[in-house]
């Protein structure tokens, strides 16, 4: 079985609990703006590699990772495009007592039979989800993302129905995804739901520039600064005041 991935960090800090080994795998339906990943966008490129190689490699790392409380983080581009990857690459670190983690944006979540099937298989091997939730208004998300929200709130609901243990993230963007009436209602949004354990606010940042650059294309935010900790600290608050049930603290 083969994935076609774009990169690997064997010692990351910020995509879950503890040192976390993280496969960035290659293609992604969402063209978000704010993007620092945008040359993981094409479907189907990227480097082949098997679970063997993967496993291998990781496994070289596990003193470290383990003895942080971390694990494996699938990122992206996004995940969720090659799931029969997952299940067998999840398979085999649950053999090794290896935490699981899936960073999705719900994308390409489908009520089709057979990506709801494959999906209930691979998050029974799966530990936890980051949820990236990017805008809850429709129209503003389709401005942000190029696609309707629609599937992806869609998809909350599924992991909360199922008790998947759920850290949502939210990419704080000045004057995209920081009106305050927006990030109250999604913080009404995540308080219907039974499974968050975290809530995230990533301040949005310019470090993938260079890679849209590079890309050939032009980046569409130019004209936005970072937001401040004040705002950040704001837009927790918001986010979070409609949750009434304990947060975990890492």
């Amino acid at each position: 079985m083969n994935g076609n991935i774009h990169s690997i960090e064997s010692l990351g800090t910020v995509d879950g609990p503890g040192i976390r080994y993280v496969v960035f795998t290659q293609g992604c339906l969402l063209r978000c703006q704010f993007c620092h990943n945008a040359d993981t966008w094409e479907i189907g490129s990227g480097k082949q590699m098997t679970v063997s190689e993967i496993m291998d490699d990781l496994i070289s790392y596990l003193p470290f990772i383990q003895s942080s409380g971390g694990g494996i983080t699938v990122s992206g581009g996004e995940p969720l495009l090659q799931i029969p990857f997952l299940l067998e690459l999840f398979k085999e670190c649950k053999k090794k007592g290896i935490h699981t983690t899936i960073d999705s944006s719900g994308g390409c979540f489908s009520h089709s039979k057979l990506f709801i099937e494959q999906l209930e298989e691979l998050l029974q091997y799966t530990d936890l989800i980051l949820l990236d939730l990017k805008h809850i208004n429709r129209k503003k998300h389709i401005q942000l993302t190029g696609m309707a929200n629609d599937h992806i709130l869609e998809f909350a609901k599924f992991l909360s129905d199922r008790k998947v243990p759920v850290w949502v993230r939210h990419v704080l963007v000045p004057t995209v995804s920081d009106d305050p009436e927006d990030l109250q209602k999604l913080g009404e949004f995540i308080g219907t739901l039974e499974n968050v354990q975290k809530i995230e606010i990533l301040p949005y940042h310019k470090l993938g520039v260079y890679k849209w650059e590079a890309l050939g294309l032009e980046y569409p935010l130019n004209h936005v600064e970072p937001p401040s900790e004040v705002k950040v600290d704001s837009a927790y608050k918001m986010i979070t005041a409609h949750w009434n049930k304990p947060l975990i603290t890492l």
